[in-house]
């Protein structure tokens, strides 16, 4: 069976997007801006890296999905940070529909096997648990004899965190969330014509069964200025973590408050501090 992720990384899709350009031109200008570039390559150095890095089980394959014109210092940075990775696959793709994007890329990946797969999403910004790969594995044979029955099935790990990163490291607020990307598997049996890229997460309950697991905490979803959900997924009600889940973090995620700190720093001298 294969597990494959999928991953937009600042690419110029059509749509997509809450912020809206009159051109394609209009669009790579704002996404390559060189300050809003460094605050998406350290997020993605400082939450989603190593939460690959570290995966418990590494059967598994990322897509990172990019424009074809992406700047030649970003790109030479993307091939070198993500070089120690054989798992991700940097996929230059063309301004098409990003669902359609990341699908097609999904369904190349695959190719004609008859394997059957499981699938996630994860945004640049965000960390998944050090065991995602190997608890949705288990999800899914433990729940072998149902979804042999019904085809597709998700299966949703829904504790998590809200997490801000700055120079003085994390604020965090823990949740449990409801049918968000990050954290979710979908199972496809062989030779499914669709992918994850086909269901809204947030509706994946309504079309298939869905299995929540509770515990442990699976994902740190971040939030920035850079954001593009709209107001509900700005910062609010985030507290400087805790001992105890600065420990968490380093044991679940393999993310350092100190490398935060330390990177972040850079970023507000780049930007100036208000």
């Amino acid at each position: 069976m294969r597990v494959i992720g999928v991953c937009r990384f600042s690419y110029p899709a059509h749509g997509g997007f809450r912020r809206m350009h009159d051109s394609l031109e209009e669009r790579e200008a704002y996404l390559y801006d060189d300050a809003r570039m460094a605050l998406r390559f350290w997020h993605f150095e400082s939450l989603t890296l190593p939460s690959l890095k570290a995966q418990t089980n590494p059967e598994f394959t990322v897509l990172v999905i990019i424009g074809e014109n992406m700047p030649k210092h970003w790109l030479d940075r993307l091939h070198e940070i993500t070089a120690p990775l054989p798992q991700l696959k940097i996929v230059p793709t063309p301004p098409i529909k990003h669902r359609t994007a990341l699908e097609l890329a999904i369904k190349a990946e695959l190719g004609d096997t008859d394997q059957p797969s499981l699938q996630f999403r994860i945004d640049d910004d965000d960390a998944i648990g050090i065991d995602f790969v190997q608890q949705a594995r288990f999800a899914l044979r433990r729940s072998g004899r149902f979804h042999r029955e019904t085809g597709r099935m998700a299966f949703d790990f829904n504790n998590g965190f809200s997490v801000k990163l700055s120079d003085s490291g994390l604020a965090v607020r823990a949740e449990f969330g409801h049918f968000l990307s990050c954290g979710l598997a979908v199972y496809f049996p062989a030779k499914d014509s669709k992918t994850v890229m086909n269901f809204g997460h947030h509706k994946l309950h309504q079309v298939m069964p869905m299995m929540i697991q509770p515990a442990p905490p699976m994902y740190l979803r971040s939030k920035h200025d850079d954001n593009d959900s709209g107001d509900k997924f700005q910062p609010r009600n985030l507290v400087p973590a805790d001992e105890a889940q600065k420990e968490l973090f380093k044991t679940r995620f393999n993310v350092s408050e100190d490398h935060i700190a330390e990177v972040f720093a850079d970023l507000s001298a780049l930007r100036g501090k208000s």
